[in-house]
């Protein structure tokens, strides 16, 4: 078998995830450190330098996961991500897990009055129409619509309202994993891109509504 340090990105950073996922714990990270900033943190570093001309500068997460919430207590997260705000809370996402890549994009977050832009886009009938459109072209070609929503309708909206599913969602993202045969830092960095490039529509329009918001503010 292979040396796992050895095996082509990212199958040698989803192996080094699957081997946390098993010893999820402080000596095995630090005897496994250098390892992880080989198959996983400089991999993507370097796919997300090669898409900043293109895309905007990308913040990577930090390994450890915050123990203050939640029941899990486990020190380390088992994924990379990186990811590029057009505006705060929206933008395109990528991520390496015990899976492989997958690459996603929308908003991940939104603050009241932003969540209130985004509800009033989905309510009119061309704005909604269009992210309807835009939604159901990228779940065709394979695309997860993914988010947090309410168990019920927003306020001041009617469970019959024609498109009630959307405005249920309090954050709003597509993802798709890429697939094993993809190895390789360019050949990652140039799926990465043609996936980025195709869910822009969604990207856009999130981002049109998030900075209507910030251009009142500033106003």
């Amino acid at each position: 078998m292979p040396d796992p340090a050895h095996l082509p990105f990212p199958e040698s950073g989803a192996t080094f995830y699957q081997e946390l996922t098993l010893t999820n714990e402080r000596p095995w990270w630090q005897e496994n450190k250098a390892r992880w900033e080989e198959t996983v943190r400089g991999p993507m570093e370097r796919i997300m330098a090669s898409l900043k001309a293109e895309f905007g500068e990308a913040k990577l997460f930090r390994p450890y996961r915050d123990l203050r919430y939640g029941t899990d207590k486990t020190p380390y997260k088992t994924h990379q991500g990186a990811y590029v705000e057009t505006l705060p809370g929206a933008g395109w996402y990528a991520e390496l897990g015990t899976g492989g890549i997958s690459t996603g994009g929308g908003f991940y977050r939104a603050r009241p009055r932003e969540l209130a832009a985004i509800r009033r886009a989905i309510d009119d009938s061309a704005r909604g129409h269009e992210l309807e459109l835009i939604l159901g072209e990228l779940t065709g070609s394979g695309w997860e619509t993914r988010g947090d929503t309410l168990l019920t309708a927003p306020r001041g909206y009617s469970q019959d309202h024609p498109r009630i599913e959307l405005l249920r969602y309090t954050s709003l993202a597509v993802r798709r994993p890429i697939g094993p045969e993809v190895t390789g830092t360019d050949a990652v960095t140039e799926r990465i891109a043609a996936d980025w490039r195709e869910i822009e529509p969604l990207v856009a329009w999130v981002s049109d509504e998030f900075q209507k918001v910030a251009f009142t503010q500033e106003g």
